[in-house]
């Protein structure tokens, strides 16, 4: 049964570092209620992003602040723990059959165009967080008792070849942006206009 008046062709997956992108995160987020009251009072909850972004300074205070509120203090993926991610992700495309179209693996979040599958967005994330958990686990650093991503997945759906095209467009822009090189990983597959040619 559909559940949606448009056809999905894709998804755009974000899997968020543990503790780098919190409910009432200045910049907006896609949550709607603040779970770790620790955490109210830092700001209201803003849903979605916001159009006039705030400065680094007000980040960097905001971060500040939470982290003190936070049972575990956030992971920083260095190049090492980002090449371990990518390997966890190409393992998961392997096992689960999944098409990605572009991948960004960053300091503290990933980003990932995935084509509709059999699997919905909400399972594909699910996959994504669990392998790629796994993965990190074998760094000394990134204990068992330590979370790796954010509770809530994110995810937005595609509906058109165009809606795929500025999503990879953006994800392709993404490294390069955080000051990291530009990324190619085996496992992605270019898009090429799919449904509209096969």
């Amino acid at each position: 049964m559909r559940t949606h008046s448009r056809i999905i062709i894709g998804h755009h997956l974000i899997l968020h570092g543990y503790g780098h992108w919190l409910p009432n995160d200045p910049r907006g987020s896609g949550s709607q209620t603040i779970l770790n009251e620790k955490l109210a009072d830092l700001g209201p909850i803003h849903f979605g992003r916001k159009e006039v972004q705030p400065s680094r300074e007000v980040l960097r205070e905001f971060s500040r602040a939470a982290a003190s509120r936070l049972e575990h203090t956030p992971l920083w993926f260095d190049a090492a723990k980002r090449q371990a991610l990518a390997e966890s992700i190409g393992q998961t495309i392997a096992q689960c059959g999944y098409t990605v179209w572009a991948c960004a693996v960053l300091k503290n979040h990933l980003h990932l165009c995935v084509r509709r599958h059999r699997d919905d967005a909400a399972t594909m994330w699910s996959r994504f967080a669990e392998k790629t958990t796994a993965g990190l686990r074998l760094f000394a650093d990134v204990p068992s008792t330590h979370p790796v991503w954010s509770e809530r997945p994110y995810k937005v759906f595609l509906y058109t070849p165009d809606d795929v095209r500025r999503v990879v467009a953006y994800i392709e822009q993404n490294p390069v942006k955080e000051g990291l090189p530009p990324e190619r990983w085996p496992f992605v597959t270019e898009y090429d206009g799919w449904p509209e040619r096969r």
